[in-house]
């Protein structure tokens, strides 16, 4: 999938310069500006989390964070009535990270090393890597605040083509069954892996804000911020005990058209 996103910014990059020349504009972008309408290809990377929000007691303290390289590409249709405009958008987009957190009485189903499957509350360190492929639809409402400004505020939809939760468990123990179970533990070089990414929800939904700045006639600098409101997981998944939600923010440029 990020494969095909690198290509698809690419070919974003190729048509940008392809069309930059004003001298000969075509008849269709014509017809479009006569009638208040906007074409932009836009490539740019996600940065963020999947995260519960606040962050529950069984989360101790994040180690460290990656937020691992997730790539967008969007395409988006835009009619403006004067000041104000509605955009509607097609994203390819890719959200994840990887995080080491020190976590206590953390609900976990992992796979030892000698492919025994345990389940219960794990005390000590886990990393969590999530990658996910969206298709996404955004709908948003546009307003220029001054010639090179302009803010947006709406919402997307996604449906997940992709998904992988998955990691492992190092240095810490679990209780088996609930937090006073039969203790198993795991010191020096020993881990368990886990993988949820069968648990995973195929749509996610939620607000999305923006603003974009003129840089050239032609080009937009970007950052929005896209906030999931479904829970990650299914609702019958119960060994993950709190709700997580892709909180992401995204960088990068618009060719205006």
């Amino acid at each position: 999938m990020k494969k095909i996103i690198l290509l698809a910014s690419f070919i974003i990059v190729s048509l940008a310069s392809v069309f930059a020349n004003d001298d000969y504009p075509s008849k269709g972008l014509q017809w479009s500006y006569l009638r208040g309408l906007e074409y932009r290809l836009k490539a740019g990377f996600n940065i963020g989390g999947t995260s519960p929000l606040p962050l529950p007691q069984e989360i101790r303290k994040i180690n460290s964070y990656d937020p691992t390289l997730q790539i967008a590409v969007e395409a988006d249709v835009v009619k403006w009535f004067d000041k104000w405009g509605m955009l509607v958008g097609l994203r390819l987009e890719n959200k994840g990270m990887k995080t080491d957190a020190n976590v206590k009485n953390y609900g976990m189903k992992m796979t030892s090393t000698d492919g025994k499957v345990i389940e219960g509350n794990w005390t000590g360190n886990v990393v969590t890597q999530v990658d996910n492929s969206y298709l996404t639809v955004p709908v948003l409402a546009l307003y220029k605040l001054s010639r090179r400004w302009e803010v947006s505020v709406g919402a997307f939809l996604s449906y997940q083509m992709k998904g992988s939760f998955h990691g492992y468990v190092y240095e810490g123990y679990l209780r088996e069954g609930n937090p006073t179970g039969d203790k198993v533990v795991f010191e020096d070089d020993a881990q368990a892996t886990y993988d949820f990414s069968t648990e995973l929800n195929r749509f996610q939904a939620g607000p999305q804000v923006g603003v974009q700045w003129k840089a050239f006639k032609h080009l937009n600098i970007c950052a929005d911020l896209t906030w999931g409101v479904i829970p990650i997981f299914k609702s019958d998944f119960e060994t993950i005990k709190f709700d997580m939600y892709p909180i992401y923010v995204n960088l990068g440029f618009a060719y205006v058209f």
